[in-house]
């Protein structure tokens, strides 16, 4: 029969106790990371662009649902993190509830989730640089052949973040103040240029795309009940949500430093929530904004927010836009650059992946060799590929893994009763099951590409877990 693939619990709370990982961050610290690495490109560039080609002004209800499913996978994570505070998140509820496969499916899509994304918002950040700064865009933004700029900020957040978790969270502390400001700025000056007639209708009715569609960038969903193909209208509106989920993952994020936090049965469930509400409550009013500001026909897709103002005549919020947007951005890679090392971390120290990489630096005390390795590759995409096309992978990939949280709450709850919990979801198991499936729904409303692209990567990781994984765990001895 073999021995049952699963971490005991036991086991894993020692693992928290081992020292391995320095304990130097308190709830304001994981706020701020939570605020750091979900205010980004959602904030800056996702809102004008859904608005502009799926939902209108209603991409402010598309918020609004991102925010509820978002807001229940967060409750989930929350009982998660504070009963079983540890290195890799959803990586390791997986394993001490589902299994091994599942711990490795999960925690490769989670790797998929932050390398992506801090690819993606590496090269936006290239790009704001280059036009507050006046760069040569033959080396920073889209058009470059080589974007050193995507380069160059990864190598530099990189030394951060291997030098020691209290240093990134100071970093990101400082920009997290800075966009925060900028966010508020917007909403303080942008409403009294709203119009009420850029937000009429709110929810504009169903009409065919603009230009003839491949099949495979219709949405699931869509696509399996021989719909045609729309945007805008309440099925526009779901799609924008799915898509503008991209900008709540990240949260998740905080779950990864459950070692390194003082307090971490109180003050992860802080962290996470606290870090949700926040950005929840900023990215609803800077979309309301934003729409009533400018007709959603008319949004700039490049800089959506700073065009709005400019074309106001208030060139000088346009300006501090340009600013918050870097230090936004660069925020946001500084947190997947960190989370990226602890889940490496955790899966190394499994045996799923190489050994070395599930140690920790000796002086230091980060997962040196982890984050130094996934930011090499994030650099190389960041160089030379356009994934503009592929952000819808990093929603896929969040919302997979929030799936198995939710079906890791009442599985725990059932083999270990006796746990003790600081934060319980309430009305389980019903609450984590509406979690799961609200998430699937809105995996299905992705296009059948990134479904495509996803199984891909699956495939990918499913061969690597079979040939080396499988064999190297420590479950194969």
């Amino acid at each position: 029969m073999g021995v049952r693939r699963t971490l005991d619990v036991d086991e894993v709370l020692k693992r928290q106790e081992s020292g391995e990982l320095k304990r130097r961050l308190r709830g304001r610290d994981l706020i701020g990371f939570g605020v750091g690495i979900i205010i980004g490109t959602g904030i800056f560039t996702l809102a004008g662009v859904e608005a502009k080609t799926h939902a209108g002004p209603s991409v402010t209800l598309s918020f609004v649902i991102g925010a509820v499913v978002a807001g229940l996978a967060a409750l989930c994570y929350a009982e998660l993190a504070s009963s079983v505070p540890t290195a890799g998140s959803a990586y390791t509820y997986a394993f001490a509830t589902l299994g091994e496969i599942f711990a490795w499916i999960i925690g490769w899509d989670l790797l998929l989730e932050f390398a992506l994304g801090a690819a993606v918002v590496s090269r936006s950040w290239s790009g704001y640089l280059a036009n507050l700064l006046g760069l040569s865009p033959d080396w920073f933004g889209e058009d470059a052949k080589v974007n050193i700029g995507a380069v160059l900020i990864i190598a530099v957040l990189t030394i951060v973040a291997v030098v020691g978790i209290k240093e990134s969270a100071r970093l990101t502390n400082v920009l997290v103040l800075v966009k925060v400001a900028v966010c508020v700025l917007i909403l303080a000056v942008g409403v009294f240029f709203v119009k009420g007639a850029n937000l009429t209708p709110f929810v504009p009715p169903a009409q065919p795309p603009s230009s003839s569609a491949n099949a495979l960038h219709q949405p699931v969903v869509q696509a399996a009940l021989g719909l045609e193909q729309s945007v805008y209208g309440i099925a526009g509106m779901v799609t924008a949500a799915a898509v503008v989920f991209f900008a709540y993952t990240g949260f998740e994020a905080l779950a990864n430093l459950g070692e390194e936090t003082i307090n971490p049965r109180k003050d992860l469930r802080v962290g996470i929530l606290g870090a949700l509400a926040v950005c929840a409550v900023l990215y609803i009013g800077v979309s309301i904004v934003l729409t009533g500001m400018v007709h959603y026909t008319d949004i700039d897709s490049g800089a959506p927010l700073a065009d709005a103002f400019d074309r106001v005549g208030q060139h000088w919020v346009g300006a501090l836009i340009s600013l918050g947007a870097v230090t936004g951005l660069t925020s946001v890679m500084m947190v997947e650059l960190v989370t990226i090392g602890r889940i490496g971390f955790a899966m190394g120290r499994d045996g799923l992946l190489p050994k070395a990489i599930g140690t920790a630096h000796p002086r230091w005390g980060t997962p040196h060799r982890m984050t130094i390795g996934g930011a090499a590759l994030i650099a190389v995409l960041a160089a030379f590929v356009p994934i503009s096309a592929l952000a819808d992978m990093v929603s896929i990939g969040a919302l997979s893994a929030m799936i198995i949280v939710a079906v890791a709450v009442p599985v725990l709850r059932k083999r270990r009763p006796d746990l003790k919990r600081p934060f319980t979801v309430p009305f389980s198991p019903v609450l984590p099951i509406i979690a799961a499936v609200a998430c699937f729904y809105l995996m299905l409303n992705l296009d059948v590409m990134t479904w495509i692209r996803f199984a891909a990567w699956l495939v990918i990781g499913l061969l690597i877990y079979f040939f080396y994984g499988r064999k190297h765990s420590r479950f194969a001895k």
